[in-house]
């Protein structure tokens, strides 16, 4: 897909792993792909449809080639909203240039008591706080969020 006229763009990563979890991993399994991996992905808020996304290592260099292809996308100027990840925001003016208005929402999440029972337990935390930042551009800060993605 490209020459999209979204307007609304937020961007997240999904974790996953393949074969075990990173902290059962030895140096050979990262070398044969086995490990954490990481889903970038992007959804127009309106459409609800899906971009960009990429699957690899949540470092700068898949988060850079993430941001590349969902800026060649685009047709015109879009708002973005992400998490707090630094990578995004060390890539997305990079990668826009000038035809973005980001800005980034950081959820502070409850404390989860161990001890609560399974349906608790395995429930999402609460928001407890939001902090939103402009990062370039002159996005909306009302509609900066991450709750569709």
């Amino acid at each position: 897909m490209r020459g999209l006229a979204c307007k609304q763009i937020e961007v997240d990563e999904i974790w996953g792993f393949v074969g075990k979890k990173k902290k059962n991993t030895k140096a050979w399994d990262i070398a044969e792909g086995i490990g954490d991996v990481w889903t970038f992905i992007a959804l127009d808020v309106e459409s609800k449809v899906i971009p960009s996304f990429l699957v690899g290592q949540r470092t700068m260099i898949f988060a850079r080639a993430f941001m590349a292809d969902l800026a060649s996308r685009m047709a015109n100027r879009v708002q973005l909203s992400s998490d707090g990840l630094a990578a995004y925001r060390e890539t997305v003016e990079k990668e826009f240039g000038s035809e973005v208005d980001y800005g980034q929402i950081v959820k502070t999440y409850s404390i989860t008591n161990l001890n609560k029972d399974a349906a608790s337990r395995y429930s999402p935390a609460e928001v407890v706080k939001t902090e939103k930042t402009l990062v370039c551009g002159m996005p909306d800060m009302a509609m900066v969020s991450t709750s569709h993605i």
